[in-house]
């Protein structure tokens, strides 16, 4: 007669984790959306000419939290630094990680009125964190099962992230890098959403991560600010018309895309909207017409945005966050 397999009986009292071990890099997601309603907020501000004053109230209060959730994953990383390649081994973790490196970069662009150089350091310093980290995410997928190398939106964030350089480049005079940023990340973009649509045709994805499709209004969104700021207004125009496209099939089929309810991974909607209506309100600036869609983008980023963040930092404060995203202890 087979016997019955033998548990270990569970621990009592519960094993009490220490600070920050397991710290979920699905937190990260959320803050880069309040970074980008802060800059977007900023952006309204100098087409629209209500007061600043919120908007950098808004992006002193996130690059706090920025910090603080960084200083979290470091000290998890302390304890045992192997633990980045198990939170690169799902996709919440590697969203969570892209988000957080690109942080740099969203710093850059907020300290870019206060200070050029410390706005230099972080774009180079930004530009290096993420480049490694792209290359731990290759390198994570490489070791993974093969269904797990499937092109997913999340690639947008992993490989086309390096595009928010290109805010501060071309105004910083670094006008041949902001070129190169744009060529390249525009590629491997188009590339992206190539394959993202033929697998979209092929096979519906699962409802759990229908909410990640709206990572592929962020490509286009970055992409037309950064080539608006390199004087390349047809190109940008012809990105926001792209963004319309996309923006237009999201809503249209919101109720698809949202039918597994609420999760961490709807952080996907928050920095896609946001940067869209900054690339909206960045072209209004030289061309009135496109000044009352980027107010209505800037209004649902303004009630959208914060309502998403709030939940995920609350599953976070819970200890919810973690153990809902799969993430790795230390």
């Amino acid at each position: 007669m087979k016997r019955a397999p033998i548990f270990p009986p569970p621990q009592f009292p519960p094993v009490k984790l220490r600070a920050f071990q397991r710290m979920p890099p699905a937190v990260f997601p959320a803050i880069m959306g309040l970074f980008g309603l802060g800059l977007v907020l900023r952006r309204g501000a100098e087409v629209i000419g209500y007061p600043s004053a919120f908007a950098e109230m808004v992006l002193g209060a996130v690059s706090i939290l920025w910090f603080f959730a960084t200083l979290g994953y470091l000290l998890k990383l302390r304890q045992r630094p192997a633990v980045i390649m198990e939170d690169l081994a799902i996709l919440p973790g590697r969203a969570g990680l892209a988000a957080m490196s690109l942080g740099v970069l969203l710093l850059a662009a907020t300290l870019f009125p206060y200070s050029l150089a410390a706005a230099q350091g972080l774009m180079f310093a930004g530009l290096a964190v993420h480049a490694v980290l792209a290359g731990l995410i290759a390198m994570a997928l490489a070791r993974g099962p093969a269904e797990g190398r499937h092109v997913t939106p999340v690639w947008h964030l992993n490989f086309v992230g390096f595009i928010i350089a290109g805010l501060v480049a071309g105004p910083l005079g670094f006008v041949g890098l902001g070129k190169g940023i744009l060529i390249g990340t525009g590629a491997v973009a188009a590339g992206v959403w190539a394959i993202s649509l033929v697998q979209l045709i092929k096979r519906v994805p699962p409802a759990p991560l229908r909410p990640l499709l709206a990572i592929h209004l962020a490509p286009a969104s970055l992409l037309g600010t950064v080539a608006y700021l390199l004087g390349m207004q047809g190109l940008a125009t012809g990105f926001a018309l792209l963004g319309g496209v996309i923006l237009a099939g999201l809503v249209g089929s919101a109720r698809w895309i949202t039918a597994s309810g609420f999760s961490a991974l709807w952080a996907a909607f928050t920095f896609p909207l946001a940067a869209y209506a900054g690339l909206l309100l960045v072209l209004a600036t030289t061309d009135d017409r496109w000044a009352w869609p980027g107010l209505a983008c800037l209004i649902a980023s303004i009630g959208i945005v914060p309502l998403i963040a709030a939940k995920v930092l609350q599953a976070w404060s819970k200890g919810a966050l973690a153990a809902k995203t799969n993430a790795a202890t230390a």
